[in-house]
């Protein structure tokens, strides 16, 4: 005999027993009002997805004169990279567990372009120093939170989630010494971004901690077109005398220096070590699979949402920081010592 799935609507007593809280809890976690801890509030959010649990329209209509919908500011060529559509994709699905629409804003020229978007409130990914646009979305009155911090002088934004990176990179970068590497190239952004700084930061310590090792940084544009992004890796695996490992901090670039060192006769790890800053599906399904940090998007991207609906119902004060570990990944594109 078949079973009949059941189309009964997921209540907020659902989430509270699945939960282990109570509605009272479920409902401030939802709505971010109340003084509850992050881990609560994301807990209940993450229930409440894979529930399917939606507030009702009555229950949405009393946030008042709220438009029901957040931002997210993405970079240019965002849509090229798994490292955005992950963390995206983690922000519209915490959104909506928290009763609200996402919508994706990419970068303009034009401030009055981006600012016109009904919301209420808007989380930047990778803020670039000096962005009119950012500066321009924190004045409008509404909560403004941000992946990685601004480096932008005087920026001051309601909230922020950092990845604890600089710990991982010089790891990775110490795996890679470990494994034989001496001249290690690096494809890096530039020192405009948190993230290009502290890349780059991790780099010239690593170095100064052993003055032989040179400095092999290739720098992109942030974010760089593919063809940019191409061109920098291929100088990089190219270059004479040949480094012994290429790390980059640019998502899909260690695929390209896979593919480069192929093309050169080179074998990977034998030959040259290949190592990423960004974790993506490329580099778990190529061959060999390619050593990287997970920067857990996704989470990053759920995060982002649940802080900002905490900040719109007054559930949070602004100025709140919060903090995310990458995992060191080792796979076999770094594990010379096992192939020798």
């Amino acid at each position: 005999m078949f079973g009949v799935r059941s189309t009964r609507r997921v209540t907020i007593r659902d989430v509270a027993l699945a939960a282990g809280v109570s509605t009272t809890t479920v409902s401030d976690a939802l709505s971010g009002n109340g003084r509850l801890p992050v881990a609560t509030r994301s807990r209940v959010a993450e229930v409440a997805e894979r529930l399917g649990y939606q507030a009702s329209p009555a229950a949405r209509s009393l946030r008042g004169r709220r438009t029901g919908a957040i931002g997210l500011y993405l970079p240019d060529e965002a849509g090229n990279y798994a490292y955005y559509m992950e963390l995206a994709s983690g922000a519209a699905s915490a959104a909506l567990a928290h009763g609200m629409a996402l919508t994706l804003i990419p970068r303009s020229e034009d401030p009055a372009q981006v600012t016109g978007f009904p919301m209420d409130g808007v989380a930047v990914i990778d803020p670039v120093e000096g962005d009119p646009v950012v500066r321009a979305l924190a004045g409008l009155g509404i909560p403004v939170v941000t992946c990685e911090r601004d480096l932008t002088p005087g920026a001051v934004h309601a909230g922020v989630i950092e990845g604890n990176y600089r710990p991982a990179l010089a790891a990775l970068l110490e795996h890679l010494a470990e494994q034989g590497a001496s001249r290690v190239a690096m494809i890096a952004p530039g020192p405009q971004t948190a993230w290009g700084l502290d890349m780059r930061t991790a780099y010239q310590e690593w170095r100064g901690r052993n003055g032989s090792r040179p400095d092999l940084t290739y720098e992109v544009p942030f974010p760089p077109s593919p063809e940019l992004l191409r061109e920098a890796t291929l100088r990089a695996v190219r270059a004479t005398p040949a480094p012994d490992a290429v790390v980059s901090g640019i998502d899909g670039a260690a695929v390209g220096a896979l593919l480069g060192a192929v093309d050169l006769g080179l074998r990977v790890p034998e030959d040259m070590l290949i190592a990423s800053f960004i974790d993506s599906p490329a580099l778990r399904g190529s061959m060999p699979a390619i050593t990287a940090l997970d920067l857990r998007p996704a989470d990053m991207g759920r995060r982002l949402a649940t802080m900002l609906s905490a900040l719109i119902a007054g559930g949070t004060t602004p100025g709140v920081a919060e903090t995310l570990e990458p995992q060191l990944v080792f796979r076999e594109s770094t594990a010379a010592t096992l192939q020798r």
